[in-house]
């Protein structure tokens, strides 16, 4: 089964927009047992959108296309590929009426041009969109005047904005795809999440303990701070071949692995205090709140999140934290001995259990021989002796605030789980 991707959009041809559909998409599929064949990314324009969908009818039995559903005059994928394969365009009530509703809720008026979202290409299927406007649409293209012989295409289109289109994929497009096109043998994989090894250092350390287990594919997906092992079986055995193969990645780095599949380090950390029954509280200066974005991303933070301090400067490190004159004066706002007056000042300003407190220098300047760009002290206070790490984080401003959210979290993450 030939799968593909259609991306549709000229702010991804323009750079203005980062196409995070592809890696998304590929993703899911992957870990479902589908492997994508070919992604293409077009701007809105007719030709180039039609040449597209074409193109990808002549090869693929299963292709899922993004953008160009909503109201605008740039959102021409609908009407386009109805054009394409000559089916009529018809206005569907049901659609009109969830779109009066959607804005009878927010309680703002509906623009007239919202209700071309309503119309539907005979014979297609409609994918309701709970989370906006513009449904989704599946075309069952029979026969297909593309294709050798005719032979039957899947063609689905989804709304463009990731928080429409994710779920709609997940609970509308995924059921269609396994009843379509099922998979001719069992299919298992398990991601294990790292954090703190380079993508070398993992496969170098359990790539040699993995090699007797027959059939196991190994995959790495190396990102900022992160490192995914991905374990993939098929056919009989799978389960308990990637089940070994899980047990073994433990045994040889279980302390860098933070989650499985699609947990993220802070969803681990969220998860590991709330089973704790703890709570936390964040003192930040270089990150300037990222560790709470982070935190506050994941359901059930307001449970043991409290408080998040940005104390940027030193007189706020002095108010809000009770950090010392003489400790500033004496070390630098940048320093150990102010991170752990931070650290233990949050814990004494909001009673929460545990305290993480982060200050370093961002770049690009401000920095000294001593105290280099890139500079941060972490410190971590609460249920255990304040502990304080130094790190040297010489990145571009963005990454380091990431780098060093990811380093506080696992620091606290290490701490819960000795409290286990």
């Amino acid at each position: 089964m030939q799968l593909e991707i259609l991306n549709t959009g000229s702010e991804l041809m323009l750079g203005r927009v980062l196409n995070t559909h592809q890696q998304w998409l590929c993703r899911r599929l992957a870990d479902m047992g589908y492997e994508v064949a070919r992604q293409v990314a077009v701007p809105d324009t007719g030709p180039a959108i039609q040449r597209a969908v074409c193109d990808a009818l002549g090869r693929a039995d299963f292709i899922i296309c993004t953008g160009g559903l909503g109201p605008t005059s740039d959102d021409l994928t609908r009407d386009l590929i109805a054009e394409l394969l000559g089916r009529k365009l018809k206005e569907d009530k049901a659609i009109v009426a969830h779109i009066e509703q959607f804005f009878l809720q927010r309680q703002r008026p509906m623009p007239a041009s919202t209700r071309v979202q309503a119309m539907v290409p005979e014979g297609a299927r409609v994918l309701p969109n709970a989370r906006g406007t513009a449904p989704g649409l599946a075309m069952e293209v029979s026969p297909n005047p593309f294709r050798a012989e005719g032979k039957t295409s899947w063609l689905v289109m989804l709304p463009g904005p990731p928080r429409e289109m994710h779920p709609m994929f997940r609970e509308q497009v995924v059921p269609l795809l396994r009843e379509k096109f099922p998979l001719d043998a069992v299919f298992v994989c398990r991601t294990l999440r790292s954090t703190g090894l380079g993508e070398s250092v993992v496969q170098e350390k359990i790539e040699p303990a993995l090699k007797h287990l027959t059939g196991l594919e190994i995959g790495y997906c190396a990102r900022t701070g992160e490192v995914d092992v991905r374990l993939v079986a098929r056919g009989g055995g799978a389960d308990q071949t990637v089940a070994e193969a899980e047990r073994i990645v433990q045994s040889l780095i279980g302390r860098h692995v933070f989650g499985t599949d699609d947990e993220s380090l802070e969803s681990a950390v969220v998860r590991l205090l709330a089973e704790q029954r703890s709570t936390l509280t964040l003192a930040e200066s270089c990150t300037g709140g990222y560790i709470g974005h982070r935190i506050t991303n994941v359901p059930g933070a307001s449970a043991v999140l409290l408080a998040g301090l940005v104390t940027y400067s030193n007189d706020a490190k002095q108010k809000f934290l009770g950090v010392r004159t003489e400790t500033l004066s004496g070390h630098g706002a940048v320093s150990e001995a102010v991170v752990r007056e931070m650290a233990e000042g949050a814990i004494a300003a909001t009673g929460a259990d545990y305290a993480l407190a982060v200050t370093g220098i961002a770049g690009p300047g401000g920095g000294s021989p001593e105290k280099p760009v890139g500079t941060v002290f972490l410190g971590l206070a609460g249920k255990g002796p304040t502990l304080s790490l130094r790190r040297s984080n010489a990145f571009d401003r963005e990454t380091f605030k990431f780098i060093t959210s990811q380093q506080a979290l696992e620091m606290l993450r290490r701490r819960l789980l000795k409290a286990e």
